[in-house]
């Protein structure tokens, strides 16, 4: 089943920030994003620095992006085809907000395991 998604990000107070959550909710959008701030990546190139993602995970969640307008897709006419995937105007304006959340992560949580899910990005 498809999500809902915002179509106006003034609906009501707190509407705004739960349709930015939105938009960047999903297990890999945000470290996709954070890894494109560094330039343009090949799907490869970001599934190393992503290892625990499957191909499928990550097909969908940079489609989601695209769909959102936060990254540019781009596909050359070769053989083998190559893509690359690079933030647009918009994916770049969230920059300030996913540094704010590594700030605050690595402020706050203990990457070993010590709390929470025991996971690391």
């Amino acid at each position: 089943m498809p999500r809902v998604r915002h179509r106006r990000l003034d609906c009501s107070p707190g509407c705004a920030v739960e349709a930015t959550l939105d938009l960047i909710d999903g297990k890999w959008k945000g470290v996709v994003l954070y890894h494109l701030f560094e330039g343009t990546l090949r799907f490869n190139e970001i599934r190393r620095r992503l290892p625990n993602v499957t191909q499928r995970m990550l097909t969908t969640q940079l489609r989601e992006l695209e769909a959102d307008g936060l990254i540019d897709r781009k596909v050359y006419a070769e053989v083998p085809p190559k893509v690359e995937y690079s933030l647009s105007e918009r994916g770049r304006s969230l920059e300030p907000v996913i540094m704010a959340l590594k700030a605050w992560g690595d402020a706050h949580v203990d990457l070993n395991g010590a709390q929470g899910t025991g996971r690391a990005a």
